[in-house]
């Protein structure tokens, strides 16, 4: 069990009991680089020293912007060191967005990756009165710049260092001030409703998030992961920054996001935590490339998996095995299944956790049956982990079972829900509110219990099912109820499909859909097909694409009672873009944002027209701004026929 102490205490326990454990790997222009706990320990005594020298004092903010590289995880264990918050920046985000960020968590000092990161940051430079300094530590390209105010990760260092040879116990005297209840991190929300707003979180917190884990999985020391989301991410904050520091994990960064795959092929990791468009990036990874194989690998390919079905989901599920499927299956190990494990470089996977928002089960049952545990992991950031699939079997269509909160933290996790079906926390860490907003926690807490604000059901076995958010949860001129992120994830699955929005409210009589296309799978499917076609509006408004549109729709309709069925869709001609403010960071999408962009095809849609001509304000690549024209076709589904085994959770709230 972690004992309850700050991050940076227990990094002092850990690196004097073993300096010489590995504990990070990064690859860095082709070559894998390793770092002990003694090294990360100098690293970050190092910088947090340094930081100190630059007058960054304790309850200060410090800001850090960049991908998942050491330098990253280490500025922030050096914040921690000295009293400090941090708030961690999605790599891709704006200046706007930034300078919104560092407005409203007090930013002192921005810790940037490169030149790109460092030049949003002079971009807003004026505009962020409490930001004193910025540093970088990526010098590509920044032989030119000097300003005041701008320092290079590495002279930081050095300085630091150079404090350290003045007062050898400096950093420990430092870092013994801290206390659990310090506030470590301040983790923005994705902002689908408005405004992120920054949710406080302790290092009691992150401690009680990490022993969560650990005691629901077994993970053991030394074993590999590779952080890929963001730590902008709550998640990540548990998994990279706090396991992967603590237990310790061996935590692999990789050499860029484009990497990413190959690099998790190289080191066949065996602990991997992926958002839900991760997951389905991946499924569609391995449908679209059967796409370009010939009739007989398809085939083959096929057999496998169905295989793999019949055996791994059913022993997931607790259905009988078919003999025949049991003596097939070393064979089909041998010819699909072990194969396609080896190209994801899943061979040696040990744990596989998705998690951040919901997926369609058919997603997991695929990784299933080639012979990936998938496993579904469900929290808040307010609260933190809840709950996690624990076992060899459990319901792909529930969360999963309660996790266990960190004796110190303060009382066991409970849960009941209430009468509106909303689900309700207590015990744990807890929430201790969002920054800046002190009334915060008197208007999410009532007699002790958090309210999520998560619309759930309940399994006769007593597991919770996640429906929507219940801001989200939609109802027709009928009366009827339909949660949209429900039916969404189950059309995600597609390999075509890589966004939906569905459509429909009190005023509307039944429900549409706007469908983002995904350009790499669509467009290989329809040079198989010969179908010819320019750019992403060209292929979206091809008759032949809504004809497979159509078809998945038809597919997925079928499971769905009928209310809940998309009658009308068609498709953006464009792709969605979290730059234009219709995705969040974490590619969720701004559902209100969207309805206001494309409400002349909504209500086209609903008013029974065909097609309706849209002109798009767009932003491109190299920051110029102009204006999309397209004619959007609008589609009828081919009506299915009434389904006797509609989802059980749809019919609970319907």
């Amino acid at each position: 069990m972690l004992p309850m102490r700050t991050i940076p205490q227990l990094l002092l326990e850990r690196a004097s009991a073993a300096p010489d454990r590995l504990v990070e790997r990064h690859k860095y222009r082709g070559i894998w680089r390793e770092y002990t706990y003694g090294d990360v320990l100098e690293k970050v005594r190092s910088f947090a020293l340094g930081l100190d020298a630059m007058g960054i004092r304790r309850g200060e903010t410090v800001a850090i912007i960049g991908e998942n590289e050491p330098e990253n995880f280490w500025s922030e264990f050096a914040a921690f060191s000295i009293g400090c918050k941090i708030v961690s920046l999605y790599p891709d985000i704006t200046a706007d967005e930034i300078e919104y960020l560092l407005n409203d968590s007090d930013a002192v000092c921005l810790v940037a990756q490169d030149q790109e990161q460092v030049d949003k940051g002079f971009a807003i430079l004026d505009r962020v009165p409490h930001l004193r300094q910025m540093i970088y530590w990526d010098d590509t390209g920044m032989w030119s710049y000097r300003h005041e105010r701008l320092t290079p990760f590495e002279k930081v260092v050095e300085a630091g260092r150079a404090r350290h040879a003045e007062d050898t116990d400096l950093f420990r005297r430092l870092v013994e001030t801290g206390r659990p209840d310090d506030v470590a991190v301040l983790s923005y929300t994705s902002g689908t409703t408005g405004r992120p707003k920054g949710v406080v979180l302790t290092h009691r917190y992150l401690v009680d998030n990490g022993h969560r884990v650990i005691a629901a999985t077994g993970i053991k020391p030394g074993m590999e992961y590779l952080t890929y989301i963001a730590p902008a991410w709550a998640t990540e904050q548990f998994f990279g920054v706090t396991i992967g520091l603590l237990l310790p994990l061996v935590v692999n960064f990789p050499e860029s996001p484009e990497e990413v795959l190959n690099n998790i092929r190289e080191l066949a990791v065996e602990v991997m935590v992926f958002a839900p468009r991760q997951w389905e990036s991946l499924a569609a990874t391995i449908q679209g490339r059967m796409l370009d194989a010939g009739r007989m690998r398809r085939a083959i390919y096929a057999w496998g998996v169905d295989i793999g079905h019949k055996v791994h989901v059913a022993r997931l599920e607790g259905k009988p095995i078919p003999f025949g499927a049991r003596l097939a299956l070393p064979l089909a190990e041998v010819l699909v299944l072990k194969p396609l494990r080896d190209k994801l470089g899943l061979t040696r996977i040990k744990l596989a956790l998705c998690g951040g928002s919901t997926m369609a089960p058919d997603v997991f049952r695929l990784f299933h049956a080639i012979g990936v545990p998938l496993r579904n992991i469900y929290g808040t950031t307010e609260i933190g982990l809840l709950t996690l699939h624990q076992g060899d079997r459990y319901n792909l269509e529930t969360v999963g079972h309660w996790l266990n909160a960190h004796p110190e933290s303060g009382a066991s996790l409970e849960w009941k829900v209430s009468q509106q079906g909303e689900l309700l926390i207590r015990g744990g860490s807890f929430f201790q509110g969002y920054h800046k907003k002190p009334d915060s926690v008197a208007q999410r807490v009532e007699e002790g219990w958090y309210r999520t604000g998560d619309a759930v059901s309940v399994t006769d076995g007593g597991e919770l099912v996640f429906l929507e958010r219940l801001d989200d949860l939609r109802q027709l001129r009928s009366g009827e109820r339909f949660p949209p992120q429900f039916i969404e994830t189950r059309l995600r699955f597609s390999p075509f499909i890589k966004d939906i929005m569905t459509l429909g409210d009190d005023t509307r009589d039944y429900i549409g859909a706007l469908i983002n296309i995904d350009m790499s799978v669509v467009s290989r499917w329809a040079e198989d097909r010969n179908i010819s076609f320019s750019t992403f509006t060209d292929l979206s408004q091809k008759a032949e694409v809504a004809e497979l549109m159509r078809g998945e729709i038809a597919r997925v309709n079928t499971f769905l009672p009928e209310h809940a069925r998309v009658r009308r869709f068609a498709n953006f001609p464009k792709e969605l873009d979290p730059d234009e403010g219709e995705l969040t960071r974490t590619r969720k999408l701004r559902r209100e944002f969207l309805a206001e962009r494309y409400a002349v095809l909504i209500e086209a849609m609903y008013d029974g027209r065909d097609d309706q001509k849209l002109d798009i304000a767009v932003t491109y690549q190299d920051g110029r701004k102009g204006t999309l024209s397209a004619h959007v076709a609008i589609h009828d589904v081919v009506k299915g026929g009434k389904s006797a085994n509609a989802a059980e959770p749809l019919r609970a709230i319907a």
